[in-house]
């Protein structure tokens, strides 16, 4: 007698697979040391008296009062508020959500409430909040030409280190064409042909010559620094009334809008190249994510091969987009000699084109993240000013050091580990 075993029955019961549960914690550390850290300053070292923000200027139609505080009790309740929006924070991690950014604002906007009321505590002098605004938003411009320029090159698939070369090259440049010819104008549109040859310098090494990207750019911005150096000193300093004496543009002021409190003088009584960068974070956005041309170039940027196979001309692209990118920057050089300090001087960039390339690593290669950073850093640099004139008891080291402590601090401790464009910096060979 034989015996069989029964054949297994299939299970019909679905197999059910655990997703993995990532928290993420950095949010909650960096709100958690700033909570800490308002603690100290707010509550263990408060300052007794009263601190003045003032919100309107002498030319606003609405002049709104003065707002006085009693530094020590603001100081308590915004600590109070830091430590809940951090544990809040903490909390959203453990549960594997993400913490929102308009919790991020509203603390970083809370925090800087604090340390300002803190800081001025006692002062003769309010602080004004608008003139802070605006002092940031002039030094920011620079910064987000630069920044979309470094976006849009990035995008492509080629690692723009060369903008401070082209910022500085585009100031250079500007002050020369309008100190001679008397033409603003001229002298932004010679700022963009400035800022294109750079990049094209850095696209043809980069992309026809296959060398390194990031030494090829260091590189450059070595050699504009030697090179407009040597001609401020042998033909600009000898002949600076001739050659570097720029017309500044004048401020434009829009009607019924400069006159709105806080937002008025922030946005609408600037320069043409202030209301240039409006129009170039729109277009630069909008292009890259709802036009064909966007499409091609993200595609460049992400997977080369798969471009080419489908008919795009990926050197082509890289090319003539890195020169766009140089385009831009060179007006944020402009933005230097034109709108700014009005007249060229060694060096006056001082590293603001890697305080742009931060925000395009800060802003995750977006338009408009780029920007925000950008505006962060413009308001980090323009802080140490307005603390100075108040009387803060910070030590000036401390707030020159300042706008590139919040950029490290930015890159590495809120955005870390982020994926950029895949083939950036990879030069394509094709097959």
């Amino acid at each position: 007698m034989s015996t069989t075993a029964a054949a297994p029955v299939p299970s019909s019961a679905p197999v059910v697979l655990e997703k993995a549960v990532i928290r993420n914690w950095k949010p909650a550390i960096g709100l958690g040391i700033f909570a800490i850290l308002g603690i100290v300053l707010f509550v263990i070292f408060a300052r007794a008296g009263e601190t003045g923000f003032r919100f309107s200027t002498d030319a606003d139609a609405i002049q709104l009062p003065v707002l006085t505080v009693d530094a020590p009790l603001a100081g308590g309740i915004v600590a109070v508020l830091l430590v809940l929006m951090a544990a809040a924070s903490a909390y959203l991690a453990w549960r594997a959500r993400k913490t929102p950014v308009w919790l991020i604002a509203i603390f970083a906007v809370l925090f800087m409430f604090g340390f300002l009321t803190w800081a001025a505590a006692g002062a003769s002098l309010a602080v004004q909040v608008a003139s802070l605004l605006v002092g940031a938003v002039a030094l920011s411009v620079p910064l987000i030409f630069g920044a979309l320029g470094g976006v849009i090159s990035e995008r492509v698939g080629v690692v723009n280190v060369a903008i401070e070369g082209q910022l500085l090259a585009g100031a250079f440049v500007s002050a020369v064409v309008a100190s001679a010819t008397g033409q603003p104008l001229l002298g932004l549109a010679a700022a963009t042909v400035a800022g294109v040859l750079v990049a094209f310098v850095l696209a043809a090494f980069s992309i026809k010559y296959f060398v390194d990207q990031v030494i090829v750019g260091v590189v450059l911005n070595v050699l504009v620094v030697g090179l407009t150096s040597f001609l401020f000193s042998t033909v600009l300093a000898p002949n600076a009334a001739q050659l570097n004496s720029p017309p500044r543009f004048e401020r434009i002021n829009i009607p019924l809008l400069s006159e709105i409190p806080i937002i008025g003088p922030v946005l609408f009584r600037q320069t043409i190249i202030v209301y240039l960068v409006y129009i170039a974070v729109f277009v630069v956005w909008f292009a890259m994510f709802k036009t064909r041309w966007g499409l091609r170039l993200r595609s460049v940027g992400e997977h080369p091969q798969a471009a080419d196979t489908v008919g795009i001309n990926v050197t082509g692209t890289r090319f003539w987009n890195v020169s766009l990118a140089g385009a831009i920057a060179g007006l944020g050089g402009a933005y230097f000699t034109l709108g700014s300090v009005g007249a060229f001087n060694k060096e006056m960039t001082a590293g603001a084109g890697f305080i742009a390339l931060a925000a395009v690593i800060f802003g995750r290669w977006d338009p408009i993240r780029a920007t925000l950073a950008a505006l962060l850093f413009g308001f980090a640099t323009n802080l140490q000013s307005a603390l100075s004139i108040i009387g803060s008891p910070v030590p000036s080291e401390f707030m020159l050091m300042l706008p590139y402590l919040v950029t490290i601090f930015a890159v590495a401790g809120l955005v870390g580990r982020v994926r950029g464009p895949a083939a950036a910096g990879k030069p394509y060979v094709k097959s």
